[in-house]
């Protein structure tokens, strides 16, 4: 029986066609009374817009499907919301060189102010509808675009003391040094287009 945890909030989990990382996910929130709500489009923005569209709660919280979550986390989430910022959580890969990514991501955020997705972003309703939601125009890199026009807006980011863990499959199948320089090279990009 669900208790009382993250009853105002609604989490959406975009999910690739053929993908069926989430269900990890979905155990580890089972023991929560959280709207859950699994999105697929054309886009991961699309999808995240579409399943905030669909969301009856009053705070939206935005995992991937590779993401785990565990007591801490969660129990953070519950504990250290704050309605006028973008909550957002610490980043872990586990273990090896991409544990290394999850250091400078870490610190991307904290000295920077510059969270990525993987982060699990969590905020009210109202502004996210502030913000615009996430841009579907760009092809990649709706997270930072999202961030950078919150930042815009002086939409404060506050951290929650919990990392998540991501899994690092993606640097395993394409190669940790390529994927490492291919989203370096992406955040340049990102940081200079005009929103």
């Amino acid at each position: 029986m669900p208790n009382a945890l993250l009853s105002d909030i609604s989490i959406i989990i975009p999910i690739a066609p053929d993908e069926d990382a989430h269900k990890t996910l979905l155990n580890d929130l089972k023991h929560t009374n959280a709207e859950i709500i699994l999105s697929s489009s054309t886009s991961r923005a699309k999808s995240l817009n579409e399943g905030a569209d669909k969301a009856t709660r009053e705070t939206l919280c935005f995992l991937h499907a590779d993401t785990r979550i565990n007591k801490a986390a969660i129990n953070a989430l519950e504990n250290a919301r704050n309605p006028n910022a973008i909550n957002y959580f610490g980043l872990s890969y586990g273990r090896g060189l991409t544990q290394l990514n999850a250091i400078g991501a870490n610190l991307r955020s904290r000295l920077f102010a510059l969270p990525y997705g993987d982060q699990g972003f969590t905020l009210t309703k109202h502004l996210f509808n502030q913000i615009g939601g996430f841009p579907e125009s760009h092809p990649y890199g709706e997270d930072l675009l999202f961030i950078r026009a919150a930042r815009a807006k002086n939409i404060p980011l506050n951290h929650l003391h919990a990392p998540l863990t991501t899994s690092p499959r993606q640097y395993q199948k394409i190669g940790w040094l390529k994927l490492t320089l291919t989203r370096q090279c992406q955040l340049f990009k990102l940081m200079r287009v005009k929103l």
